[in-house]
């Protein structure tokens, strides 16, 4: 919300993308804002009235497609008060020509305050014919974090706690156990809002359950959109051998576990497409930490991780009852649910995207690399107490000069052991602010 205001008070302003996975709350948010900074919204849903397609096919000038609109829908848009109305253009994917007309919205009538949503954006911004650059603003809405699960929760006390911490030093047990009860609670239902809602309002599990197999069931319908028909049982078999790729020691992204026999070019599209939808995360294996982290990119190797961990948790159809079962939930299939955590947290603090490590003979592998302004720090995510960290230990032999300070997720308390940073899973979400802290207390 405070990027959206942000963007309305800009004087650099243009039409805004709000990108994200189906079901993440892009339309919610859009009317909520509007609600709360505007006089009144216009929305145009371009799925649910096809209708409104008509309108942007014939024409460029944007105050006669605005007319028809409104004369269409019965809406009104303040035409000598043009900032007192959001217009909202949603599932704006369906309509390559109102993506084009962002253009002259933004040179033409800069004054009107546009905002687009749509569930596969990436699909339709692939494509270069779909709106020239340099017309539109970003942004990216992901799952709601573990903090924002508190929130909904109502555990302000705890936020509160984690928001005072300016120290490097263990967390009392009258916060440290609820907030490990609680992420159960979230590698149980994950970020998406109305998984959420299902608990938080109702502790309803089997509604929760519910609405996480219809969310996948949408996506699985989603792949058939694909422009190649031919791509979309690919796409659904990359999509079902996620889990099982997860589950291996080494959890390097195989082709031949999606299917015997596949082969990486006759797979690459599809995999790309689930990229592109951002329902997942391709993560590069890093050659050296070196600046650009990109420029070290082994493009044969890398790992894929769903864009939510409650949605990984059900397309693995490990049940709810793994969450009151001690640390079960964190080490199940080789702690795949607490990278996957990890790294949306990450995700949402960095830049850019994470990469990972490994050295072989006899193998190491550190589970991800960061950027953090100039530097490039290692990460490993333990699942339980027992965090020998022996991958840690031989980048830091490696790379001896470069490494500033180490970080090892886990379920052990905060501390500093020399440059050796442990940070409860839980806390996950401050990974940039601990940083901070640390740094400067070593």
């Amino acid at each position: 919300m405070r990027g959206l205001l942000r963007w309305k008070k800009s004087k650099y302003r243009k039409p805004l993308i709000l990108k994200g996975v189906r079901q993440v709350g892009k339309t919610w948010l859009l009317k909520e804002f509007a609600r709360r900074y505007y006089e009144n919204i216009a929305y145009f849903n371009l799925d649910e009235h096809p209708e409104y397609k008509q309108f942007f096919e014939n024409t460029k000038d944007v105050e006669r497609i605005l007319q028809n609109l409104m004369m269409a829908s019965g809406q009104t848009i303040k035409p000598n008060k043009p900032e007192a109305t959001l217009i909202v253009f949603d599932e704006i994917q369906e309509c390559r020509n109102a993506l084009n007309t962002l253009k002259y919205f933004c040179e033409n009538t800069p004054h009107y305050h546009v905002a687009c949503a749509g569930s596969l954006l990436g699909i339709s911004l692939s494509k270069p014919a779909s709106f020239p650059v340099g017309k539109v603003d970003f942004m990216e809405i992901g799952p709601m974090t573990f903090t924002e699960f508190l929130m909904a929760n109502g555990d302000e006390n705890l936020l509160s706690y984690l928001d005072s911490l300016d120290r490097i030093e263990p967390i009392p047990d009258a916060f440290f156990n609820p907030l490990y009860e609680k992420m159960k609670m979230y590698f149980v239902t994950g970020g998406m809002p109305e998984s959420v809602r299902s608990w938080t309002e109702d502790r309803d599990v089997e509604l929760m359950q519910q609405v996480l197999s219809n969310i996948l069931g949408a996506y699985e319908r989603d792949f058939a959109k694909h422009p190649d028909p031919k791509d979309y049982p690919k796409i659904s078999l990359i999509w079902k051998s996620i889990p099982s790729q997860l589950a291996r020691e080494n959890k390097k992204f195989i082709y031949k576990a999606v299917k015997e026999g596949t082969r990486a070019r006759e797979y690459e599209d599809a995999l790309q497409w689930l990229c592109d939808a951002n329902l997942i995360y391709k993560i590069y294996r890093s050659n050296a930490p070196g600046l650009p982290i990109s420029a070290y990119d082994d493009l044969s190797a890398f790992k894929v991780y769903l864009v939510d961990v409650g949605l990984l948790r059900r397309l693995s159809l490990l049940a709810p009852s793994a969450f009151s079962e001690g640390n079960r939930l964190f080490v199940e299939f080789k702690g795949a649910l607490s990278e996957n955590y990890v790294l949306q947290a990450l995700r949402n603090q960095f830049e850019a995207i994470p990469r990972y490590w490994t050295a072989d003979n006899p193998r190491y592998e550190v589970d991800f690399l960061i950027q953090r302004e100039n530097d490039i720090f290692p990460v490993e995510v333990k699942s339980e107490t027992n965090t020998a960290s022996k991958s840690l230990k031989k980048y830091k032999e490696k790379y001896s000069d470069r490494v500033k300070l180490r970080l090892r997720f886990s379920l052990n308390n905060l501390r500093l052991d020399d440059d050796l940073l442990n940070i409860p899973l839980f806390m996950a979400d401050y990974t940039d602010k601990l940083m901070g802290i640390g740094l400067q207390q070593e």
